[in-house]
């Protein structure tokens, strides 16, 4: 009866008013290429289609979440809070603004808890990190690939969860040895930081180094360029394949959250795709027609909320064999054969199962 009060009241806002969607930013904000910017193009999609109204609030730090939250509630219709950090924020604002519909993006409702006015996403980061980490461990040339994460909240742990569990499943299967090296910005924000970190791990023997660390990824894939451009004394895409191909070594990132790959062409090896653009496209529209309902919703590869990227301006230089192997592993995931690990204890643990390639 709740859910179907709320509908009715946006129902009627909706027609005498119009609609209107406000995104609050965490502090990474937009033009973090990562999941702010994706959240919005997600939004963008709907109000197109939809000819609704929509703007963005950003917060430049923690303190701002709850001002900006409550802001954002008193002028819009539907509320989204863009990120992990933003959990306790959104439900304490959430309790105070009953008729107004929320949705949470890379956030977990409490324990026991429900919020008829709140919608939250969380995805399967670790499904679409084991196909990039396997991807690595295929791809390495010098037997050492690197993960560098922001701050290592849970959604930043589960792609290195499923990174690692990648990598090691390759070396199960093919008897190699590639190491991960790991690292941590501590930050979101901040590119030189991803940046450093990257030239580190460069320097310690890694040639491919996936990130998970919001705007600190923008300086990981700067660093593969450069160490690329200075290779091949060029910054050209053709320069690099063709530098790969007759030399058999490069310089490489891996990209996160959105298709990153056209960053830096040809350095960027793939992505991890998390797409935080279906989630907002679909709680928009939910919430404008009226059949918007609280809970919590998990996209993994089943659901196509997470996946791996084309590899527009790489997939020359990745053999036939680990094109297909890649594809078969992303079948038995869809089919529950393949239980990629979400927690340190499942990682810990995690076995490499029997795995026959139909090829």
């Amino acid at each position: 009866m709740r859910r179907l009060s709320i509908a009715l009241v946006l129902l009627v806002s909706v027609l005498l008013m119009g609609f209107k969607v406000v995104m609050v930013t965490d502090v990474g904000g937009l033009g973090d290429k990562s999941f702010n910017d994706g959240t919005w193009a997600g939004i963008q999609r709907a109000v197109k289609e939809l000819n609704i109204e929509a703007k963005v609030i950003q917060s430049y730090e923690q303190s701002d979440y709850i001002p900006n939250l409550s802001k954002a509630a008193e002028e819009a219709d539907l509320v989204f809070a863009v990120g992990f950090m933003m959990t306790d924020a959104l439900f304490r604002v959430a309790r105070q603004y009953p008729k107004t519909l929320f949705v949470g993006i890379d956030i977990t409702p409490p324990k026991g808890q429900t919020f008829p006015n709140v919608l939250t996403f969380t995805f399967k980061e670790q499904e679409c990190a084991f196909l990039v980490g396997y991807l690595a461990a295929a791809m390495t040339k010098t037997g050492t690939v690197g993960f560098v994460g922001g701050i290592p909240i849970p959604p930043v742990e589960r792609f290195r969860y499923g990174f690692e569990a990648g990598v090691k499943t390759y070396n199960t299967l093919y008897r190699k040895n590639v190491k991960v090296l790991r690292g941590y910005t501590q930050d979101f924000e901040d590119p030189k930081k991803g940046k450093d970190l990257a030239m580190s791990q460069f320097n310690q023997g890694a040639d491919i180094v996936f990130h998970a660390s919001g705007a600190c990824g923008n300086g990981v894939i700067e660093a593969a360029r450069e160490r690329f451009s200075a290779l091949t004394k060029s910054s050209n895409l053709v320069d690099f394949i063709n530098y790969y191909l007759e030399n058999n070594r490069g310089f490489f990132a891996i990209g996160v959250d959105m298709d990153q790959d056209y960053m830096a062409p040809g350095a960027v090896l793939a992505s991890a795709m998390k797409r935080v653009d279906t989630a907002s496209y679909l709680a928009v529209t939910w919430a404008y027609e009226g059949t918007f309902k609280g809970g919590h919703m998990v996209l993994g590869i089943a659901e196509a909320g997470v996946g791996i990227s084309p590899m527009k301006y790489t997939k020359g230089i990745v053999p036939n064999r680990v094109i297909a192997e890649l594809v078969y592993l992303e079948k038995l995931m869809k089919e529950g054969t393949l239980k990629v690990p979400e927690t340190q204890e499942e990682l810990d643990a995690f076995k490499v199962p029997t795995i026959r390639f139909p090829f």
